[in-house]
């Protein structure tokens, strides 16, 4: 599959974005080796002011790194990462006054509240003010445990807690590694409505990484899918639907229906058949039944995140495709 470049329009709908070109968050030619063993090969997209932008790839893609990158942890062997026009390589600190993070696994004090966990990591990057801890401990429903030990917290009130102090900077855009793993259905809708919150309440800028294709769906303006540390598809999922038209078709003979979908351009997969963009399902249907076929079924199949997925991933089957 050709890797669309990224379109213009976002997703419609309550929260969408700010209509705006501006890139709050850049990365240019981003290239990285372990060992000798490649992680990422050139790899480049953006992120637009107010926009929540998806980053997916199997387990070893290179999504961790292109994050380490972002935030200055990871030094790349080329290319640049650029947080609200300002060079993470050349001026991580002042970079990163425009960010918040949830970074892999977020490390607390066990012995410690939520309350003192904040205070200690946010003096490590300028200062803790005590009025903007309490609203944004609030705002992440944590008000009733912030000064219970961090051990007694379940997983869903440490990333409730991490989310502070990612917050607590203020932010312009907002770095989110897999934030909803491990937690229960009713915590990933309540982060799912807190992000869209953000971006519709403040204006956020957000990268989501998860392997959760329906949480992206969900939250997500655009996507990037990374494969073997290179972009093989950067999208709006307002497009993905329409990019061409997939038919489920029962139809006998099938021997001399495959003839008429090879003259229509279409291309079978599984029990389906995948047509251009703009083929008119009732024209399909018309042709099956002129030619004296039986047709039995023939319905439209809206085209997922996960069909995109698993086409330029390269997916086959057993293994799954992990994040």
């Amino acid at each position: 599959m050709s890797n669309p470049k990224a379109e213009e329009g976002m997703t419609a709908g309550i929260d969408e974005p700010p209509r705006t070109s501006k890139a709050m968050l850049e990365v240019s030619g981003l290239t990285k080796s372990f060992g000798g063993k490649p992680a990422l090969r050139e790899l480049s997209f953006s992120v637009r002011e107010g926009e929540v932008f998806g980053l997916l790839g199997h387990n070893g893609a290179g999504k961790s790194t292109a994050l380490g990158i972002i935030l200055g942890m990871v030094e790349p062997d080329e290319g640049a990462a650029r947080i609200a026009g300002v060079s993470v390589q050349k001026n991580r600190a002042l970079a990163l006054r425009n960010a918040g993070a949830i970074f892999e696994s977020p490390a607390f004090y066990e012995y410690m509240s939520g309350w003192e966990n904040l205070r200690v990591l946010m003096s490590y990057s300028g200062g803790f003010d005590e009025g903007e801890a309490r609203r944004v401990v609030e705002e992440v429903a944590l008000t009733d445990r912030i000064h219970s030990k961090v051990s007694a917290y379940s997983h869903g009130m440490r990333q409730r807690l991490a989310l502070a102090q990612a917050l607590l900077p203020e932010p312009k855009v907002l770095l989110l590694d897999e934030p909803t793993d491990g937690l229960d259905p009713e915590g990933i809708k309540w982060f799912r409505d807190f992000i869209l919150k953000l971006r519709r309440d403040r204006g956020l800028t957000v990268l989501f990484n998860s392997h959760l294709l329906s949480e992206v769906e969900q939250m997500c303006d655009r996507v990037a899918i990374i494969r073997e540390g290179e972009l093989v598809y950067e999208g709006s999922l307002a497009g993905i639907a329409e990019e061409r038209v997939m038919l489920e078709i029962e139809v006998e003979p099938y021997e001399r229906a495959r003839e008429m979908f090879r003259a229509l351009k279409g291309v079978e997969e599984g029990n389906r058949v995948i047509f251009p963009m703009g083929t008119d399902p009732s024209l399909v249907a018309r042709r099956l039944v002129e030619a004296g076929m039986e047709l039995r079924k023939l319905n439209p199949v809206q085209r997922s995140l996960e069909d995109v997925y698993l086409e330029v991933t390269g997916w086959q089957g057993a293994g799954g495709s992990g994040s």
